[in-house]
């Protein structure tokens, strides 16, 4: 009973192995059928894999490149505040804040003025003494005045009577000693006059020296007139307050900086360039081009931008720097702040004879594909004059009249049969018109029984596919797709 089990044991094994070896056997034989009828149509013949590209058309021109350049807003006309006296801040004018609005003659601050306003009483005081002393002085220099004058007028009369006594003695009638007398009183009156005209010399310089007083005196009482007015500070130009340090009660020091009034209607851009950069910026005589430049600041995905212009370079080369700095003088300043990052675009002198093509259409080894009159790629040098953004400026000399690929990718070379994309009259980019082939009806049923016999493929896709195979001419692309077992792909 046992040997009968296994017996039929073993042969339904052996007769589920022959089932399983003929279904194998069967599946191999289908697969290798539906692979031949597959390729019957093409008849074993392997085609050429064709790249769709974008051409460009080179033609030469004249390019004004563009020098792109980051830089720094600042302002040409910066104020800043200080304060000219030392003491405590005791009023504050109105909306003094940072980002304040001010105008020329506003009041910013006052300093305590008790000290100056002090100074100057003393001053004022010292003023009226030297004033008083002066006065003095001048009395006293009219009367030293009047006394040489009353001197010199009995020096005259003393004169007058020795010439009397002489003429007397000469006739006999007057004695030696009336006349030694007339004599002895003629030089005391000369005595006499000396020393009026001495103290006259003394009261003019006693005069001097008062005036001299006074003028000094009046220097002191404006330089305190001056300090008392410096406890007030007014704005020197109309502009926006900025990095304010002003609270009202603070004690301040003599020049110490509380403020900075900068002109927004005054900016300009410090650009660093390189040399080379530098000296395409300059003319045939070695000066500064005044060309025109595009400044602009990103701001949260937004670009506020304004016009320019090159107005002038540093004159030195600051140390641990390179290369050479450049002013950009904004325009329309509007929405630009000194400390701003910004982009600047400078405009070099035009080129001739070059032609602008985006960067991608460059290999890495510096050559461009040219796409041939058999849609095959050929590869040329290309010299590169300039590199701006997304684009480059190249020479065009034998390329021109020639089209080339827009876009290099690694699968493209030279060799290689291309479809090019070319723009038409709209700018709008149009393919070739695809090659047409016509098809016997045998082929023709075959195709549209494969479609038709496809249940991978969407009904939508199969009916566009059945339409286009009923036409008299069919694109070949897409019969050879059909012809090499693609038309599942269809419906992907």
């Amino acid at each position: 009973m046992r040997f009968l089990t296994r017996s039929l044991l073993g042969l339904f094994f052996a007769a589920v192995s022959v089932a399983a070896l003929l279904f194998a056997g069967m599946t191999l034989v289908t697969a290798i059928q539906t692979r031949a009828e597959n390729a019957g149509g093409a008849g074993g013949e392997v085609r050429e894999r064709v790249f769709t590209v974008r051409a460009v058309s080179v033609a030469p021109g004249q390019v004004q490149p563009t020098l792109s350049a980051f830089g720094e807003v600042r302002s040409q006309r910066t104020l800043e505040l200080r304060a000219p006296v030392g003491g405590r801040i005791i009023e504050l004018g109105a909306g003094v804040e940072d980002g304040a609005e001010v105008t020329e003659g506003q009041m910013l601050f006052r300093v305590d003025p008790a000290d100056a306003e002090a100074a100057l009483a003393i001053a004022q005081s010292d003023l009226a003494r030297a004033e008083a002393e002066l006065r003095d002085a001048e009395r006293a220099l009219a009367l030293a005045a009047e006394d040489v004058a009353a001197a010199e007028a009995q020096f005259d009369l003393r004169n007058r009577a020795l010439e009397r006594r002489v003429g007397l003695t000469e006739r006999g009638v007057a004695t030696e000693a009336a006349l030694e007398e007339a004599e002895l009183a003629l030089a005391s009156a000369r005595q006499a006059v000396v020393g009026r005209k001495q103290a006259q010399a003394s009261a003019e310089a006693r005069a001097d020296q008062a005036r001299t007083a006074l003028n000094r005196q009046e220097i002191t009482v404006s330089e305190a007139e001056r300090r008392l007015a410096d406890t007030t500070v007014r704005a020197g130009i109309s502009g926006t307050l900025a990095d304010v340090a002003l609270v009202e009660g603070r004690l301040v020091n003599t020049n110490e900086q509380l403020a900075r009034i900068i002109d927004p209607d005054a900016l300009e851009v410090s650009v660093r360039v390189s040399t080379a950069q530098y000296l395409r910026l300059l003319d045939d005589a070695g000066r500064l081009r005044d060309a025109d430049a595009q400044v602009a600041l990103e701001v949260a995905g937004y670009e506020i931008t304004s016009p320019g212009r090159l107005v002038r370079a540093s004159a030195t080369v600051a140390a641990g720097q390179s290369g050479r700095e450049v002013f950009v003088e904004l325009g329309n300043p509007r929405g630009f702040r000194p400390g701003d990052f910004v982009t600047v675009r400078l405009s070099e002198p035009a080129l001739d004879g070059v032609a602008l093509l985006p960067a991608s259409a460059i290999t890495t080894g510096g050559e461009v594909l040219v796409i041939g009159e058999d849609n095959r790629l050929s590869a040329r040098p290309a010299t590169v004059l300039r590199r701006q953004g997304d684009d480059v400026i190249i020479e065009v000399g034998g390329l021109a009249g020639l089209d080339l690929v827009r876009e290099v990718g690694p699968m493209l070379g030279a060799g290689i049969l291309v479809r090019p994309l070319r723009q038409n009259a709209e700018g709008q980019l149009a393919a070739e018109e695809p090659e047409m082939v016509s098809l016997d009806p045998e082929r023709r049923a075959r195709l549209i029984a494969q479609v038709e016999g496809n249940t991978r493929m969407p009904e939508q896709v199969r009916a566009r596919l059945i339409t286009q195979l009923s036409q008299d001419s069919v694109p070949a692309q897409t019969v050879e797709r059909l012809e090499s077992g693609g038309g599942a792909r269809q419906g992907g």
